[in-house]
């Protein structure tokens, strides 16, 4: 390789980190004015079959795409197979909601489910012809390719999606955009990925990609059932504008925690999965990734429940005003989302998708528990509840990592501590600094620029080792 792993890891972090600014940034406006122009009620509706495109999603990809990016030798006999599968499971998968779709109409008692499934549904088709190229580019780092790809078509659906709903679209500028979302994606990957299918299916390669990707299928199943079942339950029990409320607080707090997952998976695992083998270094390397993450998110995810009010009156209107708590709570069980996704990915590229599958069963019992136990108490209760839950699961996920490469919990709790209560200080800073102010782009500038500052020179003064690094990472170090 002409660069190094490190400055490949480094390039990659950076197109990825565009990637995911740009397509925040860009959701993020759209989000808004559609927030403006349709009402909590029409996101509720969407909210409530996500939960079955999720499986569904989890389905198509059967965890094939991680399976080619791990493989050290990956043949054409290896991604044509992946690619067929992919088709076939499509085709198969909008069958199924198809036909399900009077039944989900039903259950929430809401008819208009019934086309709403039906179309969203057909993404499943379109998905089915990208995922072996999107791992390709995955594979061989390409990251740029990919934030070109995904920050154009979330411009161009999201333009569409404008001009519906304010043309009176209502819920289905919603579904306009994420087929369009899905098709302008679709056009550009093949496109751009010099990849064709070359050869025919492979009974070897299918005994390879189930057995790594079944494991990894039941345990992401597992987990979109989970993340879903919370609209499943505030749909079924409360009402669409309820959930809807309850989305936009879960939309807003999964931006930056989220964003900061994707990219750690999207980069981490490729890059891991080639010193797979040296187990000091991977261990080295693990522990410098999680403190870098622990650094980023925390101080963002505080300040965003500290400034949640304004942010939200000021954005998308004081109709939006009942999903503040909402918010301010899931940011607390949020900023752990990245340290998760850390943990697990080393079960990836250690290949024990067994134990994996073993973790998310654990976790799930774990969180059905806290939830079913927490409905009593209401809306509020449930968003307390995620907090719980995501401590508890991250202990448990820490257990095999600490078997693995000696980095346990209280190892990591350790690592993390200087940065998550650096980051609780900054918190109260920004509440006191906003507390004697009425406006609310005053509130949010002064909020913003006290804790910033705040956050930045105590860990200048304490020669944050994580400062230095993400510093040199900026400076192409």
């Amino acid at each position: 390789m002409p660069d190094s792993l490190k400055q490949k890891a480094v390039k990659g972090v950076a197109w990825t980190a565009v990637d995911q600014a740009t397509y925040i940034g860009l959701n993020f406006v759209i989000g808004v004015i559609l927030a403006r122009l349709l009402s909590p009620s029409e996101f509720g509706l969407l909210a409530m079959i996500a939960v079955f495109n999720a499986i569904a999603q989890a389905f198509l990809d059967s965890g094939f795409g991680a399976a080619l990016i791990r493989k050290p030798q990956v043949s054409e006999a290896d991604r044509s197979t992946a690619f067929y599968f992919n088709i076939i499971a499509g085709a198969v998968l909008f069958g199924v909601l198809f036909l399900a779709a009077p039944f989900i109409a039903r259950f929430y008692a809401q008819p208009i489910l019934q086309p709403l499934v039906r179309w969203e549904a057909f993404l499943l088709v379109i998905a089915g012809f990208n995922i072996v190229q999107q791992a390709q580019l995955s594979r061989d780092l390409n990251f740029k390719a990919k934030a070109i790809i995904r920050a154009s078509s979330t411009l161009l659906s999201g333009g569409i999606a404008i001009l519906a709903a304010y043309r009176g679209a209502g819920v289905w500028s919603l579904v306009l955009m994420h087929i369009a979302f899905n098709a302008i994606q679709l056009v550009m990957l093949w496109l751009m990925s010099p990849w064709r299918p070359h050869s025919g299916w492979s009974r070897q390669s299918f005994s390879y990609l189930w057995g790594f990707g079944s494991k990894m299928l039941a345990s992401s199943v597992i987990d979109k059932v989970y993340m879903q079942i919370y609209p499943i339950v505030i749909g079924k029990f409360f009402t669409p504008a309820d959930l809807g409320q309850y989305a936009r607080a879960s939309q807003y707090a999964q931006l930056p925690s989220h964003t900061m997952t994707n990219v750690i998976q999207q980069v981490t695992f490729p890059v891991l999965s080639q010193i797979q083998q040296d187990g000091e270094r991977l261990s080295s390397s693990y522990r410098r990734i999680l403190r870098l993450s622990a650094f980023l998110i925390f101080p963002v995810m505080i300040a965003l429940a500290a400034l949640a009010r304004p942010l939200v009156v000021a954005l998308v209107t004081d109709k939006w005003l009942p999903c503040v708590p909402y918010l301010q709570l899931i940011c607390f069980a949020s900023m752990w989302f990245p340290i998760h996704a850390i943990n697990l990915n080393l079960l990836q590229v250690k290949g024990r998708s067994d134990l994996f599958l073993r973790l998310e069963i654990i976790k799930k019992v774990v969180g059905f528990t806290v939830l079913f136990g927490s409905i009593p108490f209401g809306i509020i209760g449930m968003c307390a509840g995620r907090i719980l839950t995501s401590v508890v699961c991250l202990a448990i996920n820490t257990y095999y990592t600490g078997q693995l490469i000696d980095v346990g919990f209280f190892k990591q709790m350790r690592d993390l501590l200087p940065s998550l209560t650096n980051s609780l200080l900054m918190g109260i800073v920004i509440y006191v600094a906003v507390l004697p102010l009425n406006n609310l782009w005053l509130q949010i500038a002064v909020g913003l620029a006290s804790g910033a500052t705040f956050y930045l020179a105590t860990a200048a003064v304490f020669r944050s080792h994580e400062l230095r690094e993400a510093m040199d990472i900026v400076r192409h170090k």
